[in-house]
């Protein structure tokens, strides 16, 4: 018998969370938005993630990928369903809605 994992299960304090930064170069926003996804990582996914930050100018074939149409762009790539947020991620409420990933206070 096989027992079918929610997403709540799934996004648990075990979960590895596995992330891509999409920037252009280092500008003004692509600098932000790694800067607010590091606090953001370091409050809610402390030693539970991967980030892997792309450099578009660099390795600009790697956007079809993701299908990446816009620059600062982060994916979630795991735990699924795949989700993307756009911008510098200033809005941390934002971000963590689109992450679908909230303090267990807010869970209730």
């Amino acid at each position: 018998m096989t027992t079918a994992v929610t997403e709540e299960e799934q996004k648990d304090s075990t979960t590895r969370w596995q992330l891509r930064l999409y920037v252009a170069g280092h500008t003004t926003k692509s600098a932000a938005a790694f800067a607010n996804l590091h606090k953001i990582c370091d409050e809610y996914l402390k030693g539970r993630y991967r980030l892997e930050v792309i450099d578009l100018l660099r390795q600009p074939q790697l956007a079809a990928g993701d299908q990446i149409l816009a620059v600062p762009t982060l994916v979630r790539n795991l735990p699924l369903p795949l989700r993307k947020i756009l911008g510098d991620l200033s809005n941390t409420e934002r971000v963590l809605v689109g992450l679908d990933l909230r303090p267990a206070a807010e869970k209730e």
